[in-house]
């Protein structure tokens, strides 16, 4: 059986494709994409061009987006990549912020490390249950 939209001319099962002499491989697996892309229920068929191109664009994009957070980290001296820096370079890019910003979820509060009045423990009854439902500790204890 062949699989007519998975590759395109020029291209092998892997993502490798030929164009004019230059030999391009993708990172990012088809068949993922192909997967992704049929979650819109809009879309039935995928042309395996507009598959190829998808692809290799997501690559790009998510290359870019990769250096400018790399490039933020090392500007704050910093090995790792962080959520942090991603908002920065996103911030930082205008065609990119305008939709992707909203997406990304909201960088983490700076803990207070001052000491904290000690609170008393929750109890499993403290909450009351809605109907039909049962706590855990009801299945494990012991029938009598």
């Amino acid at each position: 059986m062949t699989r007519a939209f998975d590759t395109m001319p020029g291209e092998d099962e892997e993502g490798t494709s030929t164009v004019a002499g230059e030999t391009h491989q993708l990172q990012i697996p088809i068949s993922r994409v192909k997967k992704i892309m049929k979650l819109d229920q809009d879309i039935n068929k995928v042309n395996s061009e507009a598959l190829y191109l998808i692809a290799s664009s997501t690559e790009l994009f998510l290359e870019l987006l990769a250096e400018k957070s790399a490039q933020v980290a090392l500007e704050k001296k910093r090995k790792t990549i962080k959520l942090d820096h991603l908002r920065v370079a996103v911030k930082r890019h205008k065609p990119t912020s305008d939709f992707l910003l909203d997406s990304l979820p909201m960088p983490s509060q700076p803990l207070d490390r001052s000491p904290k009045v000690q609170s008393r423990p929750r109890s499993s009854t403290d909450n009351p249950l809605p109907s039909g439902t049962r706590r855990i500790e009801a299945f494990f204890q012991k029938c009598t």
